[in-house]
């Protein structure tokens, strides 16, 4: 007969095997009173004895420090998403925090109270939102300003209620239209992800380029967030002679694009200039490889729990942090068709060129790859006051 499955000790288990009170094991555990040597070396002896380890909530309630913190995020698969939490859960885990995710299951109003209601019932000490969607802004809004709070986004905002940190894609978007116009293009079209609210960073940086140069300014092309998105209008940029240069809102819509394209015998770079935003990991090694906006979710992850760290430790972070995102030069934006002279003049700001040399690559593998260069200054970091 299987021997039924042995239950976890308890602080009880601890104070009947040591002979002492519960309060006694308690005290041993918090230091908060003064314990006699004997009586805390008989407790020691039971905990290892027993394997035993402190419930981290229970250990909060008694002792007063929270070691838990959360992060509530509406989506944990995409790929900005996933690489901030990682950001986050590594600096959090490095300072010895436990993080719980706390996922927002739907964009209703019950379902973003119930994330909340979730987020105030545990003993957290801090709490991360990622407001990269409407209901991350809305979570984010609703959250009392008694329980340390950083928000976490990619578009600046015109008011925060929280410390903030974000990637500036409007500047980067701004750069990477530049970079389109001067190659040559009379224009840039825009394939857009769904914005937070109202236009997003992207879009108002695409528009403003284009303004400023005085190109004309097409209507931006709405889509979702997955490549078969952009396949969709791909397909009807495609049957557009005028169109020579779309930058996306992220690298996924742009390879939907690029296969539409290819479907229609429009070839990229030579007939259309496909630019993207984010630089995941497949686009260096798509064919050709994708010229994007290189956005760092992983830093962005770190440097928010940096200003959550300094909230629930000193009750005080800088209002905002931000980083300009820089554009990765490869192979998939050229010179228009018939092109007689291009207008590049000096790389704008943030731009890195492609250099092809011998490289080991991370399996251990011999190959030509894309290598960053910086070809202006480094990305802006820091503390700004918005």
């Amino acid at each position: 007969m299987n021997n039924p499955p042995q239950r976890r000790p308890v602080i009880a288990d601890v104070a009947r095997l040591a002979g002492v009170s519960v309060p006694t094991v308690s005290r041993v555990l918090t230091g908060s009173v003064p314990v006699s040597e004997e009586k805390r070396a008989l407790v020691h002896a039971a905990i290892e004895a027993l394997r035993y380890r402190p419930n981290a909530a229970a250990r909060a309630l008694v002792s007063g420090h929270r070691s838990m913190i959360a992060i509530v995020a509406i989506d944990t698969t995409r790929y900005g998403y996933a690489q901030t939490m990682k950001g986050i859960e590594a600096s959090a885990r490095d300072a010895g925090y436990i993080v719980v995710v706390v996922v927002v299951e739907s964009a209703s109003p019950a379902a973003q109270q119930a994330a909340i209601d979730k987020v105030l019932g545990q003993s957290v000490a801090g709490v991360v939102v990622l407001e990269f969607d409407q209901v991350g802004i809305a979570v984010s809004d609703a959250l009392p300003l008694s329980i340390p709070t950083v928000s976490v986004g990619s578009a600046r905002r015109r008011s925060n209620r929280h410390p903030r940190a974000y990637l500036d894609d409007q500047a980067a978007a701004t750069a990477a239209t530049n970079y389109l116009l001067g190659l040559g293009h009379r224009t840039v079209h825009h394939l857009a992800i769904p914005p937070m609210s109202g236009r997003v960073g992207r879009e108002l940086g695409w528009q403003r380029a284009l303004v400023a140069a005085g190109a004309p300014v097409p209507a931006r092309l709405d889509a979702g967030y997955d490549p078969a998105s952009g396949y969709d209008v791909g397909r009807q940029l495609a049957a557009d002679p005028e169109v020579t240069a779309v930058l996306c809102g992220n690298d996924e819509l742009a390879i939907g694009l690029m296969r539409a394209l290819g479907e229609a015998g429009r070839a990229v770079p030579d007939d259309v200039s496909v630019v993207g935003f984010d630089d995941q990991p497949y686009a260096a090694m798509w064919i050709p490889s994708l010229t994007t906006v290189v956005q760092d979710f992983d830093h962005l992850g770190r440097r928010s729990f940096a200003q959550l760290e300094a909230l629930m430790h000193t009750g005080s972070a800088p209002r905002v942090w931000r980083e300009t995102p820089r554009l990765v030069i490869r192979e998939s934006a050229a010179p228009p068709p018939g092109a007689s002279s291009v207008r590049l003049g000096a790389q704008p700001k943030g731009v890195l060129r492609r250099h092809r040399v011998a490289l080991d690559d991370s399996r251990g593998d011999t190959a030509h790859f894309p290598i960053l260069a910086e070809s202006g200054p480094p990305s802006v970091t820091g503390c700004w006051p918005d």
